[in-house]
């Protein structure tokens, strides 16, 4: 299986480089709907370009993103239009540990930023973060362990290859302006995640997904009821 999996990532890569799109905003459309339909203050976390703290503005009353890269922060500034209905969204340099511009939220998300950071302290530091009632949604790496995670993988390789074609209706087109920060392989197995997410998070809900992603989604109450 391993020796598959190692031809076919090769195959896929060199797909993507032709017909490439981003598996973080493929999520986008379902962190939406594990929120509110309106919350005053929201921290996208790793914002990168900013897609995603834009559509929470759609929402919200005002939204933070945060970016530990300051050359993808101004990209995002840039592409963030002045003088809209929207909700004021203002990017700054910092990572989650910084805290980004101080305050509580009613709502954090974070996407494919976690495993680049310590994952117990920074799930306390969006725990102290979170309004009462407020929502922490998590779009992660994680290291590919047991055999499902190796079935999802090999499961995803095909799938991806049907989005990106669709995507990009077979032309070959740019990478996308999302794709461009640095990435890292996670070194954290899904199990671990999970035990110190639900340690840390109690009556948090996590998920193996599609795209080499898991997701995670918390809700500040819970810990009340589980104490």
């Amino acid at each position: 299986m391993t020796e598959l999996k190692h031809r076919l990532l090769q195959a896929l890569h060199r797909f993507n480089a032709a017909h490439p799109w981003d598996h973080n905003a493929h999520y986008h459309r379902w962190i939406l709907r594990q929120l509110p339909r309106r919350f005053d203050r929201a921290l996208d976390v790793g914002c990168g370009s900013g897609d995603l703290a834009r559509l929470l503005a759609g929402r919200a009353r005002e939204v933070h993103g945060i970016d530990a890269d300051p050359g993808i922060v101004e990209r995002a500034r840039e592409l963030t239009p002045s003088g809209s209905s929207a909700a004021p969204v203002a990017f700054s340099v910092a990572d989650a540990l910084d805290g980004g511009p101080g305050g509580s939220y009613d709502v954090i998300t974070c996407v494919a930023v976690l495993h680049h950071l310590p994952l117990s302290e920074t799930l306390t530091r969006f725990r102290g973060q979170l309004r009462p009632g407020g929502t922490l949604v998590v779009v992660g790496l994680a290291r590919e362990e047991s055999f499902v995670d190796h079935l999802l993988s090999l499961a995803s390789v095909p799938a991806n290859a049907v989005v990106g074609w669709v995507k990009s209706r077979g032309r070959a087109v740019a990478r996308p302006v999302s794709m461009t920060a640095v990435t890292r392989a996670a070194e954290t197995g899904f199990g671990d995640i999970v035990r110190e997410a639900r340690r840390v998070l109690p009556g948090a809900r996590l998920r193996r997904r599609m795209f080499w992603r898991y997701t995670l989604v918390w809700r500040a109450q819970d810990l009340r009821q589980n104490c």
